[in-house]
This record gives structure tokens, sequence and C-alpha cells, in this order.
């Protein structure tokens, strides 16, 4: 049991402040390129702009998160290191420096910057979808309980997309931070094509779990504090016209 424990304060941590950053910077963001688009742009290249806005979203909240990533991988995975993070974290700063807490940075971007890529605009198509061919209403006849098991439901999906396109990444990254005196090419050269594929399927079921719980609290909190909820994209009344004129 305590084997299982082992980083769960940074990983509570680094995770909750991500989080926060990273469904906050994504709406800003969300909001910044939809108005520099215009109404019209913002619906034809709204996948675009969902993948802009969570890559620059995600950008932002890694670095919140790598400290405490770094911390955690090295008591989850170095032997007689540190087992907290009152005293990993010192640790690190003493041995290494600030750059201890952020040599992971550039594959955690590489690995979290797809994953969320994927997480939002895979989530955001898939609520599209899902109303436009699925439920058998609109969602304005929905009713909240309907509403939230849409959420849940593309957040499921796009969950199992994030784990896969993440996978190679998350694996180097975890070989990164167990040896510190290693680099990128040679913890791929090292892991092999087949040891960063080693244990998708648990994490496909993890990170598919996880995604749909994260996307139906965040929509949840929403619901319970009537903050705005938009309905999914419908095109704008200028563009029918305008499709309808060319016709």
């Amino acid at each position: 049991m305590k084997a299982l424990s082992l980083g769960w304060a940074p990983t509570l941590v680094g995770y909750s402040m991500q989080g926060i950053g990273k469904f906050g910077f994504y709406e800003a963001f969300k909001n910044l390129y939809g108005g520099l688009l215009g109404e019209e742009n913002a619906y034809l290249y709204r996948t675009s702009m969902y993948l802009a806005a969570s890559a620059s979203a995600e950008f932002f909240a890694d670095i919140f998160l790598c400290p405490m990533e770094s911390v955690k991988v090295r008591i989850q995975t170095t032997p007689g290191w540190e087992t907290t993070l009152r005293a990993g974290a010192p640790r690190i700063m003493r041995e290494e420096g600030i750059n201890g807490f952020y040599k992971g940075l550039s594959p955690l971007w590489a690995r979290q910057i797809p994953y969320t890529m994927m997480k939002f605009a895979c989530f955001e198509r898939t609520v599209e979808l899902l109303y436009k061919y699925v439920v058998p209403k609109p969602r304005s006849d929905c009713n909240k309980s309907e509403q939230l098991m849409v959420t849940f439901v593309a957040g499921y999906i796009a969950g199992v997309f994030c784990a896969i396109v993440s996978h190679p990444a998350d694996s180097i990254v975890s070989k990164l931070n167990a040896n510190p005196g290693g680099g990128v090419v040679s913890a791929a050269k090292e892991l092999g094509l087949a040891g960063m594929w080693k244990g998708l399927g648990p994490r496909i079921i993890m990170i598919g779990t996880l995604t749909a719980l994260q996307w139906f609290i965040y929509d949840s909190v929403k619901v319970a504090f009537r903050l705005p909820r938009p309905p999914p994209p419908e095109m704008p009344e200028s563009l029918k016209r305008k499709l309808a004129a060319a016709q």
C-alpha cells in the first residue's frame, strides 16, 4: 500500500495547478483566437482554433507542472531516493539547482501538448457529433443530467486518443527522470520502439477514465456556479446566406 501511495503529494499539487491553468488558459485562448478570426472563420476553422488554443494553454500549464512531475517521477522510479515532496524538492534544488526541476520540460511539452490538443479538439468535435447523430433531441431540450452524460462520453472518447498520441513521449519522460544524466535521444534509443509503446492498454483505460472525469467535473462546476456553457457551434446566419447565394 505504501508503494502505491509514493509520489501522491507532487502528483496532487502538480496536476491541480496544471489542470486549473490548462482549462482556464484554454477558455481564454479560445475566446482570443475566435475574436481574431471573426465569427465566420471561427466556425469554418474551429478545429484548428481548438488545436491552437489548447496548445497555447498547455504550453503555460506545463511550466506549473514540470517541477512537481520531476519530484514525482524520481520518488517513484529511483530506489533509495527521497519518499516525500518536502524532502525531494529541496534535494533537487540543492544538487541540481532550478534546472533540475525543468530538465524534463521539453519532453513534457512533447508529451502534454499533443495530448491536450487531442483532449480538447477531440472533445469539442465529439460533443458536436454526439448531439448531431446520437442524441435524439437538441441540446436545448436535454436536461442537465443528460448533458453531463454526453460530456462524460465525449471525454472518455477523447481520453482514448489522448493516451495513444502521448504514450511514447510519456515513456521517454519517465526514462529521463529515472536517469538524470541521460538525454532525450539516448532515452528513446534505450527504450526502443516496443519499449515506448509498452503499457499502452492500461494507460488507455486510465487516461480515458481520468479525462472523462475531468470533463464531467469541469462541466458540473459550470452548472453548479451557473457559468456560461455555450452549445455546440452552429453555422452563422451570414455564412448560410453566402453559401445559399453561391449555389
